[in-house]
C-alpha cells in the first residue's frame, strides 16, 4: 500500500455484529455505517469495537452529521430523510446523539471534524 501500512491494515470479512474483531487495534474505521441502525444497536457495536482497541486506541467514524436543528448542511438533512424512508430504524444522527452513543459505549471523548464542504464529517473517538 502507498502509505506503508500493508502489514498493519487488516480488513475483516463478515457481519460486523458476528465476526470476532480480534485486536488490540490502534485504530478502527467505521465508514458510513452507524446511520443504518437504531442507537441501541450502534452502542452495542461501539462497545464491541471498544473492547478490540488497544489502550488509547481510536475509532474514526465517517457519517453525514446534521446540525442540532437537523436542517443543515442540506446533504446531511436530505440523508436523514433517506434513512427515514429506507431503513427500519436508521437516522442521520446529530453530533450530540453520536457523542451520547459513544459515551454510553465507553468512549469519553469524541471530536467532530468537517471533511469537506457538503460532504460527510469525521468523528474521532478515543477510548
Amino acid at each position: 500500500m502507498a502509505a506503508g501500512v500493508d502489514g498493519r491494515f487488516h480488513p475483516l470479512a463478515g457481519s460486523a455484529f458476528e465476526t470476532p474483531l480480534g485486536g488490540p487495534y490502534d485504530l478502527v474505521l467505521l465508514s458510513n455505517f452507524l446511520h443504518h441502525f437504531d442507537p441501541a444497536t450502534c452502542e452495542g457495536l461501539l462497545a464491541t469495537v471498544g473492547r478490540a482497541l488497544a489502550p488509547g486506541g481510536r475509532v474514526v467514524t465517517v457519517e453525514f452529521v446534521p446540525d442540532e436543528g437537523r436542517v443543515s448542511p442540506p446533504q446531511a438533512a436530505m440523508f436523514g430523510l433517506v434513512m427515514l424512508c429506507s431503513t427500519p430504524a436508521g437516522d442521520a444522527y446529530t453530533f450530540a446523539e453520536l457523542d451520547d452513543m459513544f459515551r454510553r459505549a465507553g468512549f469519553p471523548k469524541s471530536r467532530l471534524h468537517a471533511a469537506g464542504p457538503g460532504g460527510p464529517q469525521v468523528i474521532i473517538s478515543q477510548r
